[in-house]
């Protein structure tokens, strides 16, 4: 005879809690149901297996047989159920994600290694990419731009600060060469230019002072789609390089870059992670943006 696990379960209940009422409430079902659930289970086995007064509920010496054969079982299969609901919901899977450079190196990988240990069925794919990508369209589940250059539609989630851009040249490069008073004096200079896919060509460096903004269209030898390429090209002494502060700030201390120019620095706000709103986020991706917010507070259910 197979028996309902439903049934089995309910009496296991009724039989541990000695009461119907508390019984039903812990099953979530009313006390008439209940009992009209375990009198069926007496009758289709042929045996009683409950004594019912007006203020409890015990088992009959059948009931209480069964109860110890069933009760652990019933216990296992719950745990096994529990564990099978936890590997559902255990984050895995592939977060693609595309970004710069310079924001991968410095802020993605780092605070996603850690993820990535803790979690060795999530995956990481990183594109790295300058243009203003689609990310509904090339299929990544998120993108990362500064903040003011997302679309409006996106949903966008601040990574890092303010990010400030600055420029420097190796010691070697700047000896004997003009000084650089203001940022029209870079048209005199080698500069390492960058090509932006968004623009369509290349990147006029942007410089702002006293809330004057300037931009000024440098020439070079050497032209790269790569910041951490532009930086290297600065070291070997190529010319004057743009870059995001905190990038060439480690080689300055090294005495192996000059900053130059720093009260024309601009400002720009920081790197934000977006991600289409029309799109329901994985457990892997809700892992991904709990470890990259900025400030480390909010944290996404």
């Amino acid at each position: 005879m197979k028996e309902n696990l439903n049934d089995l379960a309910a009496f296991v209940a009724v039989a541990q809690a000695r009461s119907f009422t508390r019984a039903a409430a812990q099953l979530g079902v009313s006390r008439s149901a209940l009992s009209h659930s375990m009198r069926g289970l007496e009758e289709r086995l042929g045996i009683q297996l409950l004594t019912r007064t007006t203020r409890s509920v015990s088992t009959t010496e059948a009931g209480a047989h069964l109860l110890g054969i069933v009760a652990p079982r019933i216990g296992e299969v719950q745990l096994g159920l529990d564990e099978l609901n936890g590997l559902r919901e255990k984050p895995a899977g592939t977060v693609r994600i595309t970004a710069n450079d310079h924001c991968i190196q410095s802020i993605l990988w780092p605070r996603l290694l850690p993820m990535l240990r803790e979690y060795p069925d999530v995956r990481i794919e990183f594109d790295m990419d300058y243009g203003l990508t689609d990310i509904a369209a090339q299929g990544y589940d998120a993108g990362v731009r500064l903040g003011d250059t997302v679309d409006k539609d996106m949903i966008a989630v601040r990574i890092a600060a303010d990010m400030r851009m600055g420029i420097a040249a190796s010691p070697a490069y700047l000896k004997g060469k003009p000084p650089v008073h203001t940022p029209r004096d870079l048209t005199d200079h080698r500069c390492i230019n960058l090509r932006l896919p968004t623009y369509g060509g290349i990147y006029a460096w942007e410089f702002e002072k006293e809330g004057q903004p300037i931009t000024v269209r440098v020439q070079g030898q050497a032209t790269f789609n790569n910041a951490l390429l532009m930086l290297q090209a600065a070291v070997d002494g190529m010319g004057i390089t743009y870059a995001p502060v905190d990038l060439f700030t480690p080689h300055v201390e090294k005495g192996l870059l000059v900053p130059m120019l720093e009260d024309w620095w601009p400002l720009f706000p920081g790197y934000h992670l977006y991600y289409t709103s029309r799109r329901q986020v994985s457990p892997a991706l809700t892992l991904a943006i709990n470890a990259l917010r900025f400030p480390q507070t909010e944290r996404l259910a």
